[in-house]
């Protein structure tokens, strides 16, 4: 895996760049390890409502820039004092998703450095229970990409400004604030560092562990990097476009994330249907948003629908009595 640091801070560019050289995968290709850095920003996650994520006026007067991204997990709070890492490879075929495997390097990388650090929860690492890093992941045939960010030096007021809170979520896991969960990994190093000093120390320690040698980025690469940035990941479509109408909502935080569930129903028949939440699918949701269109809006109906469904298969740890439930709209959902 070839390492690549790239010094620019526009995060739609730094997210297209991410998809160019995920697309670039081939069998040929040793993989790509990823260090960037973004300008203040909130990076929405794929399945989210971003409507329902974010401070939309703070964000605007605070020159905060708003992106999504295309892998799934809950909104981040992004500025110079994270630094964002991808891992993009190319894997066998049976291999199965995980995140150990990328994690472990970067515990260990944190650890050289003497942060007492470890991997915590479904996607996390933490330092003496406080999280300095969330990750996410996505998988297309045999390409990987698996991503994520740590906290060297974040300012946690535009943090916690930036973000909507939502109070279920915290409720459920007996936790004040975002500022009460994170911690600057600036805090366990040497007093007197500078941010950037900081930074450089975490990037090296990184780079030692999760890859072997660099490379510069070809031009044509960058070319088509700008090109999907404007396309797509400047766009309000892509941003702002998930955030549906709805006449009937469920919400419902289970213990591999949070779930709602939004429809338009008109004569008692489901005329659309968008899946929302902090989860990893680990298939297209939008297949699973698919069967419940045109689908009589009641509960025996939605469960003969599905019944021969593996209505789980779509999210990372589910189970499917308590997803049927949900979506068949016979357990309440969590206001």
């Amino acid at each position: 895996m070839r390492a690549i640091s790239f010094s620019g801070t526009d995060a739609a560019f730094n997210l297209a760049l991410e998809e160019v050289l995920f697309e670039a995968l081939s069998p040929e290709q040793p993989g790509f390890f990823l260090i960037w850095r973004n300008a203040p920003s909130v990076i929405v996650g794929r399945h989210q409502n971003t409507a329902e994520e974010v401070d939309a006026a703070f964000c605007r007067d605070n020159d905060i820039r708003i992106v999504r991204r295309p892998t799934g997990g809950g909104a981040v709070f992004h500025d110079l004092g994270n630094v964002n890492f991808s891992f993009l490879l190319w894997v066998d075929k049976n291999r199965l998703s995980g995140f150990d495997e990328f994690m472990r390097p970067m515990v260990q990388a944190l650890r050289d450095l003497g942060i007492d650090a470890e991997f915590s929860s479904r996607n996390d690492i933490t330092v003496g229970g406080r999280k300095v890093a969330g990750t996410a992941q996505r998988r297309d045939g045999q390409r990987m990409l698996h991503h994520g960010c740590l906290l060297v030096d974040v300012d946690s007021s535009l943090l916690s400004g930036a973000l909507a809170v939502d109070p279920e979520k915290f409720r459920s896991k007996g936790v004040a604030s975002h500022r009460a969960r994170v911690a600057n990994l600036r805090e366990f190093l040497p007093a007197g560092l500078s941010r950037e000093e900081c930074t450089a120390r975490i990037v090296e320690a990184m780079t030692r562990r999760c890859a072997e040698g660099r490379m510069e980025l070809p031009p044509e690469l960058l070319a088509r990097a700008e090109a999907l940035a404007q396309e797509k990941y400047r766009s309000w479509e892509w941003t702002w476009g998930r955030s549906p109408r709805f006449t009937e909502k469920r919400r419902h935080r289970f213990s591999w994330g949070r779930l709602e569930c939004m429809l338009e129903v008109k004569g008692g028949v489901i005329g659309s249907c968008q899946l929302c939440g902090d989860f990893f699918a680990v298939r297209e949701v939008a297949e699973l948003e698919a069967l419940l269109v045109g689908q009589r809006a009641d509960a025996p109906s939605l469960r003969a629908a599905l019944a021969d469904i593996p209505v789980e298969s779509w999210f990372m740890g589910a189970e499917r009595e308590a997803l049927l439930d949900f979506l068949c709209g016979e357990e309440r959902a969590a206001e």
